[in-house]
């Protein structure tokens, strides 16, 4: 539910440590409810965020969002958009207060052409992703939302956050109405 990726944060705060790229690498600071990136813009920067929580969502013509993930420490951000030099697939924004590292896309670019590390902590940021999108993907295929909502708010608090209701159902992918009833019945069954 909460992504982390300790390998990639640990390699770009070298990189920013080492001061060779000014302008390439800066450290960048969103307040709660900015975003890093906006679905259908064309970005300049990759992001790897160094502290804080961030969510990836897709907003629908119908007003409605779908989230896919939160993200904090390590997480990378914009790469996809970069490899292919498209518009943003989806929004990125600050769950909370976000501090992230801002790669120049060009910059990017050029560590893909020449740093095998860099390479590799891409390639198994990407595989992962796929790996988590696809067990969700059946996960919500094949459990009730009562069961889901067990799941996440398990994970909330274990992972010590708080996610809004609204928040809650566009990750679950079901209405506001949905999960105020799986709450509902949630807190009847304790009783």
């Amino acid at each position: 539910m909460l992504r982390t990726n300790p390998s990639f944060l640990s390699f770009i705060e070298d990189i920013y440590q080492q001061n060779q790229h000014v302008g390439d690498v800066v450290l960048k600071s969103f307040s709660r409810g900015r975003f890093l990136l906006e679905q259908g813009s064309r970005p300049t920067k990759v992001f790897i965020i160094k502290e804080g929580i961030a969510k990836v969502f897709f907003s629908e013509e119908n007003g409605k969002d779908f989230i896919f993930e939160f993200l904090s420490a390590g997480e990378i951000v914009g790469e996809l958009e970069a490899i292919r030099d498209t518009d943003c697939l989806c929004n990125i924004g600050a769950v909370s207060d976000v501090l992230a590292y801002a790669l120049d896309s060009r910059y990017f670019r050029a560590l893909m052409n020449r740093d095998i590390a860099f390479n590799r902590l891409l390639l198994n940021e990407l595989a992962e992703r796929l790996a988590n999108t696809s067990t969700r993907s059946s996960f919500q295929q094949l459990y009730t939302i009562g069961h889901g909502l067990k799941k996440i708010l398990e994970l909330q608090k274990k992972q010590q956050i708080t996610l809004s209701k609204e928040d809650m159902a566009a990750y679950m992918g079901v209405t506001l109405r949905s999960l105020n009833r799986a709450l509902k019945e949630l807190e009847q069954a304790k009783e």
